[in-house]
């Protein structure tokens, strides 16, 4: 089945910039986002070969402003907002708190029907620090996969997850073995479908390869971070997501959960740069596209990752109720196709100005 395209909607421009032309790095303080209609089923897209259905906004729970617990009400002020818009993809992981952010999700969704969500947690290959050190490696294998997943399904509260994640590369365990221990995740019934992220081009090509060999499940979808100043991490500045991962993405048809698409905060509303660099010059344009169409830089920002046709979701992470709206928004903007060009032209100078170094 063919990915839908970006949805094409009426912008929306209840939304008004308060402190006149000129002034486009203060709109998104100005701008007011409407509260949005809740979602139904044309918000929804295939998660790549899958039955899944997601909506193009996945609310993740890294939660990095607040604290990552079910007894956190922010938190759960911000998931209950995303239910009631009918946002029904949700990501988490068992790092994110060491068990609190699963927990915190766990506590949200109870009581909601379970099939009309979409839940996908990860498996990080480590345990929890003591105080502020590193968390410590941990081999991904089978006993300790299936007991982290054993773990994480008692704190959401669900006896499967729809998609299961490995959360970052283990480089002790074969990926052989690894693919044969989620292959026997899903025929367990815990998990219906199972990724990766954090993964290169030819790790995800091996892994594609082992398991249709063998007859085993495949890999379903990516996890990824892309955004319109990220194309590529600063290790990955020549191979870049573009390059080495969309390419298998199209010719395997995976679902790809697009991570932080206000680029770990570096573009986030608000946010502002020394005159004359590289992020000062990219923020400017998201505000001047952002100002030309009466939205905030925010919805700008997931609009852009959502007009790439490789990626599915786009995981944003309110940290408060109204980001919810503001990215949901974001999630149905359909961008001109002038200022989408004025978009990638911007983000195409800053890679190159910023390859092989950090934001700046």
């Amino acid at each position: 089945m063919a990915r839908e395209r970006v949805i094409a909607r009426t912008v929306d421009r209840r939304g008004f910039l308060c402190c006149g032309a000129g002034l486009a790095a203060l709109a998104d303080s100005c701008l007011v986002p409407p509260p949005q209609p809740a979602m139904d089923e044309s918000d929804r897209v295939p998660f790549g070969w899958t039955d899944l259905r997601v909506s193009r906004l996945c609310q993740g729970t890294a939660f990095r402003q607040s604290e990552r617990s079910p007894d956190n009400p922010l938190g759960q002020r911000i998931l209950k907002r995303c239910l009631e818009l009918d946002v029904n993809f949700f990501d988490s992981s068992n790092a994110y708190g060491w068990g609190g952010a699963e927990a915190s999700l766990g506590r949200a969704i109870r009581g909601h029907p379970r099939d009309r969500l979409v839940i996908c947690t990860k498996v990080h290959p480590g345990r929890r620090p003591e105080g502020d050190a590193p968390s410590v490696p941990v081999p991904l294998t089978r006993e300790f996969t299936f007991r982290e997943c054993e773990g994480s399904l008692k704190r959401l509260g669900t006896d499967y997850v729809d998609l299961y994640i490995l959360h970052n590369q283990d480089p002790k365990t074969p990926l052989t073995e690894i693919a044969d221990t989620m292959d026997a995740l899903v025929k367990s019934g815990k998990v219906r479908y199972w990724g990766v992220s954090n993964h290169t081009g030819e790790q995800v090509a091996s892994l594609m390869a082992h398991s249709a060999k063998g007859g085993r499940k495949l890999v379903a979808g990516l996890q990824n971070y892309f955004n319109i100043i990220g194309r590529h991490t600063p290790e990955q500045a020549v191979r870049g997501i573009e390059r080495e991962l969309f390419p298998l993405i199209r010719q395997h048809n995976l679902g790809l959960m697009a991570f932080s698409p206000m680029g770990g905060g570096n573009i986030a509303p608000g946010r502002t740069a020394p005159p004359g660099t590289p992020l000062a010059t990219m923020l400017n344009t998201l505000d001047e596209v952002a100002s030309q169409l009466g939205v905030t830089r925010a919805q700008i920002c997931i609009a852009w990752v959502l007009t790439h046709t490789e990626v599915t979701s786009s995981v944003a992470g309110a940290e408060r109720p109204e980001h919810v709206d503001d990215n949901v928004a974001g999630s149905r903007l359909a961008l001109p196709r002038e200022l989408l060009a004025k978009l990638n032209t911007a983000s195409g100078e800053y890679v190159k100005r910023t390859a092989g170094k950090k934001a700046a």
